[in-house]
């Protein structure tokens, strides 16, 4: 790859972009080329976003309101005709596209930027990507906990560093836009994207959602600062996190009490705090496709909250409008289109979805005035940016990417994210903080050693990964990076908290004479929990801890050993047929990958300070259980946390 993109296509393209960069932005003055107002960084943002407009042609306006997949331009010959061509205006990084360092995507970022400032009419690209928790595409990026884990933190101020941390990494590799906040509020554990929701109690959301909103894009609408900030994009609209038994792009039911009390007020927040962009959500909302959800989108989001910014679909969401996906592509995108939605992410068939979309306007099935209003909304976020003055992005932060500064914030995060759910089996039998010097300790279970399952999903790739990172590097055919991603696990960040002198034990896979054979340790600590996923298919019946954490369980604890469970998992998984042989319970959520965290409070170096952003039910049967409910009867309710 780094012969294509980075040397002979680079070569190829010089010429005839540098020409037309310098000559259209570089020598002439205003007055011997004339006056164009759109051009001008000293008028008002929509007397600029009006005056451009009225000059673009339809393919230009239309190419503005599609966004593609990277790979499109790197890995095909015909690449930059996307630019020169079709005038595409937003290009995405998938998880799957993993990095390379951050100079070279920053100068694979300025390329594709040339190609569209070469343009007619000079319209800069909008580069975007995935960035939930951490800039967790890139290998050796800081990875942040998941937001369940900062909703059990109770700590806005954290949380708004991280989002600046994360908008300044992602800067770092040339991208302007971050595919976040997602604002959801899951009401149900069995869905499998509720780590990324930071509670399910609205108030939690709502005071996260400020808060990283302001790390991410400042406390200008649509991020003016484009050094160090991104344009946000606030997730995903609305009510995902209340489908019937919590099935992944189901159905949500609601009411006008749940719909505006529970599921929009995060939403409000957002419009009201500038945020660039929201994106569609793939469920439905009593019975109605968000996608083409006139009344939400276009009524509700525009017309009464008076939303500025632009609407994006989710990848391929406009597909999933009929069952099977694309059966009527063409109604699909009249459908989406007329419903409210500015820019569609299309991944790959762009140029099937430019033919159609051109048709359904030339036939009137889109009015031309829908049309001006999502390129509008487009344009003024891209003014907003300041992309017209500044559009290429700088190499000077890529020295501050995963910095020893950045993961000790993220490792405060884990710190503050653990939640003490048992310290004893009696009052006066307490557990942590754990004693450093002892001869031996023993530490059991898989997940004690894995980088990829304490990072959960959406890291590196969309499912995450299993161990260091190291075998991602192996797929020649995406390009991806070699290498173990940085970080600590929390087996080794438990060596370097202990006593030189004191023995650590690791048994990866306990058996029944695991705890006779090691009967001279002081305790155990079993780390047990899920294995990554993301989205349906983290979708969970039964919410079981991962073989072979049960057998791990009965394998070390309930013998005379002293025995400290800690959960690695994005939500409450069913442990009651367990408690009574634990001697101590801690939830770590998915810390990331600054595993120290975790012992920093298991030997007190730290207290614990964390809270259950979500309740702890005893069986799925109770599902769903939320604060509030009348037949409220949990194992553990929202909010508790022992201190220490």
């Amino acid at each position: 790859m780094a012969a294509t993109i980075y040397g002979v296509k680079s070569i190829f393209l010089s010429a005839a972009v540098v020409i037309l960069f310098a000559s259209r932005y570089g020598g002439a003055t205003a007055a011997n080329r004339g006056y164009i107002k759109y051009k001008d960084p000293n008028a008002a943002v929509e007397e600029r976003v009006e005056d451009l407009l009225t000059r673009m042609t339809l393919p230009e306006k239309l190419g503005q309101m599609c966004q593609v997949d990277r790979f499109n331009f790197s890995f095909f010959p015909t690449g930059p005709e996307i630019f020169t061509k079709y005038m595409i205006g937003s290009v995405l990084s998938n998880p799957y596209d993993t990095g390379a360092s951050p100079l070279k995507r920053v100068a694979v970022s300025n390329t594709m930027q040339k190609l569209s400032l070469s343009t007619r009419l000079g319209i800069p690209l909008l580069y975007a990507i995935d960035a939930v928790h951490g800039h967790n595409t890139f290998i050796n990026a800081t990875i942040f906990p998941h937001n369940v884990g900062l909703g059990a933190t109770r700590d806005p101020e954290l949380v708004k560093k991280i989002g600046a941390i994360t908008a300044l990494e992602v800067r770092a590799t040339g991208i302007a836009q971050a595919f976040a906040p997602c604002v959801a509020v899951c009401r149900d554990p069995r869905w499998g994207r509720c780590y990324e929701s930071y509670s399910e109690d609205p108030k939690v959301v709502n005071m996260m959602t400020e808060s990283i909103m302001d790390g991410l894009q400042g406390s200008s609408p649509y991020c003016s600062d484009l050094k160090t900030k991104v344009a946000g994009c606030a997730k995903h609209f609305v009510g995902d996190g209340g489908t019937v038994d919590g099935i992944n792009e189901n159905n949500t039911v609601a009411d006008n009490h749940t719909l505006f009390d529970i599921h929009m007020p995060p939403f409000e927040i957002a419009v009201k705090k500038g945020i660039a962009s929201i994106m569609a959500s793939y469920s439905s909302l009593n019975g109605v496709k968000m996608h083409a959800n006139r009344a939400m989108i276009t009524d509700y989001l525009k017309n009464t909250l008076k939303f500025q910014g632009f609407v994006i679909s989710d990848w391929l969401g406009i597909d999933r409008i009929t069952t099977p996906h694309k059966a009527n592509y063409t109604y699909s995108i009249e459908a989406s289109i007329n419903a409210g939605i500015d820019m569609v992410m299309v991944p790959f068939e762009y140029k099937e979805f430019l033919e159609k979309l051109t048709k359904l306007v030339n036939g009137g099935y889109i009015p031309m005035s829908r049309i001006d209003d999502a390129v509008r909304r487009v344009l003024r976020v891209k003014f907003s940016l300041g992309l017209f003055e500044k559009p290429l992005a700088e190499e000077t932060l890529a020295a501050e990417f995963g910095s020893e500064a950045h993961r000790e914030v993220a490792r405060e995060a884990v710190r503050k994210s653990m939640v003490l759910l048992k310290n004893g089996k009696t009052d006066a039998d307490k557990v942590v903080p754990l004693p450093k010097k002892v001869k031996k300790i023993v530490v059991a279970g898989q997940h004690a050693n894995n980088m990829g399952w304490q990072c959960g999903g959406f890291t590196l790739t969309w499912q995450g990964f299993n161990g260091t990172g190291e075998n991602i590097g192996r797929n020649k055919a995406l390009h991806l990076p070699t290498g173990k991603t940085r970080g600590t696990t929390i087996l080794e960040a438990i060596k370097k908290a202990v006593d030189p002198t004191t023995e650590v034990v690791y048994v990866e896979e306990p058996n029944q004479d695991t705890a006779k054979l090691h009967a001279d340790a002081a305790y155990t600590i079993v780390v047990v929990g899920e294995a990554p996923y993301a989205e349906t298919q983290g979708d969970s019946r039964t919410l079981g801890i991962a073989d072979p954490g049960p057998d791990t369980l009965s394998h070390t604890c309930g013998s005379d050993m002293k025995c400290l469970v800690i959960l690695v998992t994005g939500r409450p998984l069913v442990i009651e047929p367990y408690i009574d042989m634990i001697d101590a319970l801690a939830v770590a959520w998915l810390p990331g990958t600054e595993g120290q965290g975790v012992a920093d409070v298991l030997f007190g170096d730290h207290p614990f300070t964390g809270t259950l952003p979500r309740t702890w039910m005893k069986s799925v049967v109770q599902l769903p259980m939320n604060v509030g409910d009348e037949n409220y009867d949990p194992l553990f309710p929202f909010g508790f946390g022992i201190k220490t």
